[in-house]
């Protein structure tokens, strides 16, 4: 129930149908901000997403999509994961639209291209019977695979506004409208003089629409590579599963699937949703969620997540979510939500997009005029709109809308690969700039888990071992388990214990093969009679190395101790030492005692002063602060859950975890691979994904400083050199899908992170 007084806000994704260029996600956003209770709008051109935050109060589905299509684009619906989507198999007839446009055009195109840049070579190619064979080639080019151009630029002028295609639209008709003039109606042109006919440009009209298709059908195929990724995750899920009701099995389709179900998993098989395994012993590959290789036993009891591989034994397992809540469907819809969002630094290629179309139509209308006054004459009249032809088709800034969203699909999508969930362009950028790391200590640099880290025995050390194994058994303290853990990966077998007494704070006892052993503290040892003092220094160095010490006796005598310790996660020193490399300043912050922290923080290489030790959580926070008021880019890496406030006041919160709810929930970056070893991986993946997007800016800017002088022939009075609307054509297409080639250099990373 929404609590009285709120605003029931929502954000809905909404797959639009249409779009073609930055011009056209610009229109949508304009038109859905107009809609009332519409509070913001975003529109990804790579992932074709809108994203709409509204009052539904005020607002619902059907005013968003009515808006959308009044705007002169399509709306997708939406289709459960295990059916084809109606957005699928637009794009599937589109594809094939596509490829016999493609297909038409350069049969077309290539007698036009050979007949109009003959000049003559070829016998009766210039004369009468040669241009009207062109005329038919363009006329069938422009209006057959061009139509898709030319409606696209209609829908834009019946609202008032101009795109990419317009630029389109204008030059081929531009081309193709001079020269049909020339050839039905010469007596409208004079001589050009030595008694020829003013050029045509039919070639330059079939060349603008095929390589722009061309180009498209490339680009089509860039942006079907931007989301294997997500289709990768989606495809983990199995369609079926096998549900018991009343001790019979039937197959249902996953979607039919509720809360407390019980489903059979036999061996091969992925699990269909999260639960708990309620019956069977099997081990799981969870290498999709954890990236650990080696498959997990999993008991009655254990927890088990979707998309994940049962590899042994038939497990039976209840239900505890399902459908979206799974947390692969999180994992999901993160990487989604990532690829469809902005990185800020898109805002420049936007702010000079909006307002790019109509400069560019003033500086073609200016090239006209400015030829035309040096030659007034017919050759003249040709030679301008050639020029104006030429800047028209040149200067399209499909590039620089391409720029941005490309590189952050590309990025994010990369990153759920290799186990890195970024949630967002903006995220990506300001981790590119992270320039300190606070690292919480235990879960993120620590396993999170005591361990058996030291035995002394002043005599048999197995046989020592042995004794406190078999009393620690019995007791359920997590220092206890660590101890017999530790004891049967060294060899040590189980050995029954009697009249085991614990002594909350203090130790345990047990009789073990006739012998009376004592596990415990100093002060309880002595307390019995027992002397400690041979091995306290002993004690106080490993309590200073951050490990918890405990002394043991045999039959009243001092045998020797145990220590146990929150050992480093394997990779966290080395991946610290990486993290300076890449001149980023890591901070310890922990609420543990100080000692403890300075141990630990030496083993991982973490200078003392940049030690914060008995922190509170709340107390975090105030650390992130203190480094943000000193002008640093600040990543805060925790668990997700204590460190949330710390997590939140952070430009960068990271969390551990293998697709934990409230991990991917809480933190702007998920490490669910391979812990705190994966964030210099992270940050190298970010700053490689901006420099991507400057490089893609950068060269959009350029192509055009540079195209549009050249195609307004601005050098050809000075150096010779012009260029014709064919080779603009071409040069134009080529730079979106040069934009999008240089952004899939990011599905590399990782083989070579040089990027």
């Amino acid at each position: 129930m929404t609590p009285v007084g709120a605003i029931p806000h929502e954000e809905q994704a909404i797959q639009v149908i249409g779009m073609t260029c930055a011009a056209c996600a610009r229109r949508i956003e304009r038109a859905l901000t107009k809609v009332p209770g519409v509070e913001s709008a975003s529109v990804n051109l790579i992932t074709e997403k809108a994203t709409v935050q509204f009052d539904r109060s005020v607002a619902t589905m059907a005013h968003l999509a009515a808006a959308i299509r009044k705007a002169g684009y399509g709306v997708a619906t939406p289709a459960p994961r295990d059916e084809v989507s109606e957005l699928e198999q637009r794009e599937a007839r589109e594809h094939a639209d596509l490829r016999r446009d493609v297909v038409v055009s350069v049969l077309l195109a290539v007698p036009l291209l050979v007949l109009g840049m003959s000049h003559g070579a070829i016998p009766g190619s210039d004369g009468p019977i040669g241009r009207v064979v062109q005329l038919l080639l363009a006329t069938m080019l422009v209006f057959g695979p061009g139509r898709r151009f030319l409606k696209l630029a209609w829908i834009s002028a019946t609202h008032r506004a101009t795109d990419m295609n317009t630029l389109i639209a204008l030059g081929a008709l531009s081309a193709w409208g001079w020269s049909a003039a020339v050839v039905l109606l010469p007596d409208l042109f004079p001589h050009a003089g030595h008694g020829q006919s003013p050029h045509i440009f039919f070639e330059a009209a079939g060349a603008i629409i095929t390589f722009v298709l061309i180009g498209k059908m490339l680009e089509a195929r860039a942006r079907k590579r931007l989301s294997e990724s997500v289709r990768g995750l989606v495809s983990l899920s199995p369609k079926e599963a096998t549900r018991i009701e009343g001790g019979r099995t039937m197959t249902v389709p996953v979607s039919a699937l509720r809360l407390g179900d019980e489903v059979l998993v036999r061996p091969g098989e992925r699990l269909p949703a999260d639960g708990v395994v309620v019956e069977g012993a099997s081990a799981v590959d969870e290498s999709m969620l954890t990236g650990e290789s080696l498959p997990v036993d999993k008991r009655i009891g254990d927890a088990v997540y979707g998309g994940t591989l049962n590899a042994e034994g038939a497990v039976k397992v209840q239900l505890t979510r399902t459908g979206t809540d799974t947390a692969l469907s999180r994992i999901v819809e993160a990487v989604q939500e990532a690829q469809g969002s902005r990185a800020p630094i898109s805002r420049l290629a936007d702010r000079v997009s909006a307002i790019f179309v109509p400069i560019v139509v003033a500086l073609a209308t200016l090239t006209f005029a400015v030829w035309l006054a040096l030659d007034p004459t017919a050759a003249g009249v040709a030679a301008a709109t050639q020029h104006a032809i030429a800047v028209l088709v040149i200067a399209c800034p499909c590039a620089l809308g391409l720029a941005t969203p490309a590189a952050v699909a590309v990025g994010a999508g990369r990153g759920a690969e290799l186990g890195l969930l970024v949630k967002g362009g903006a995220v990506l950028e300001a981790a590119s700039r992270v320039d300190t790391v606070l690292l919480d200590k235990t879960g993120t640099i620590t396993t999170g888990k005591p361990v058996l880290t030291d035995v002394f025995a002043f005599a048999d050390e197995a046989a020592m071992l042995e004794q406190v194994a078999a009393v620690e058994r019995l007791s359920e303290h997590p220092v206890a388990r660590a101890i017999v853990e530790g004891a049967e990966r060294r060899g040590v077998g189980p050995v029954d214990a009697t009249g085991f007494v614990s002594v909350p704070g203090h130790g345990v006892e047990a009789m073990v093969a006739g012998h009376r052993a004592r596990i415990g503290t100093a002060p309880w040892l002595t307390r019995a009679g027992i002397s400690t003092s041979a091995l306290e220094h002993r004690a106080e160095t490993l309590a200073a190395m951050g490990r918890t010490p405990s002394f043991v006796s045999i039959d009243g005598e001092l045998a020797g101790l145990v220590a146990v310790g929150d050992r480093p996660t394997p990779g966290a020193a080395e991946a610290i030492g990486q993290l300076r490399a890449l001149g980023v300043t890591v901070r310890l912050v922990t609420g543990d005692r100080r000692r403890t922290a300075l141990a630990i923080a030496a083993e991982v290489g973490i200078a003392p002063e940049l030690v914060h030790a008995e922190v509170r959580p709340d107390g975090k926070a105030e650390v992130v602060k203190a480094a943000k008021d000193e002008g640093r880019v600040v990543a805060m890496v925790g668990d997700g859950v204590n460190d949330s406030p710390a997590l939140a006041a952070a430009d960068i919160g990271v969390a551990i975890g293998a697709g934990a709810d409230v991990a991917i929930s809480t933190a702007d970056l998920v490490l669910l691979r391979g812990g705190v070893a994966a964030l210099p991986r992270a940050l190298k993946l970010a700053r490689a994904t901006l420099r991507t997007i400057r490089q893609n800016l950068f060269w959009a800017f350029a192509y055009n400083v540079v195209g549009i002088p050249l195609a307004a022939g601005a050098l050809l009075p000075v150096l010779g050199i012009e260029l014709s609307p064919v080779f603009a054509s071409a040069a134009m297409s080529l730079s979106s899908v040069s934009v999008l080639a240089s952004s899939l250099r990011l599905r590399r990373f990782g083989q070579s992170e040089s990027l």
